[in-house]
């Protein structure tokens, strides 16, 4: 699934930066214009209709190709969303188990503390 992303995704740049350059490449509607007062037939290398049909369609089929490739990146993020839980509570919880450690710590006696041994203060007696 990652590589059909990544393909995409690379598709995705290809097409732009195509994209991009065609429709940099087409004339204006002024550039007709131009021609009319001695600035030739410079759109001869197309044909003679010009370049304004071939990089028309070819600008037409990109543009297609762009927004077919973005639906589809689209809807493929939102399908990787849907797996991946939304919050901690939806995940299953890891439970560790740890061993109990033993504390040997000897139980105190009141009777066999001395209150004179000791440097706190003694508690008032009601």
């Amino acid at each position: 699934m990652e590589t059909t992303h990544t393909l995409l995704f690379v598709l995705q740049v290809l097409v732009a930066v195509a994209l991009i350059g065609f429709i940099l490449i087409q004339h204006g509607k002024g550039a007709d214009a131009g021609a009319a007062f001695g600035s030739g037939s410079s759109s001869t290398v197309f044909g003679s209709s010009g370049s304004s049909s071939f990089l028309t369609k070819v600008t037409t089929v990109l543009a297609i190709i762009f927004l077919g490739n973005s639906l589809l990146l689209a809807y493929l993020a939102t399908q990787n969303m849907k797996q991946a839980p939304t919050s901690l509570l939806d995940q299953p919880g890891i439970v560790l188990q740890q061993e109990a450690a033993e504390q040997d710590i000897p139980a105190v006696i009141e009777d066999q503390v001395d209150a004179q041994d000791s440097d706190l203060p003694s508690l008032p007696t009601e």
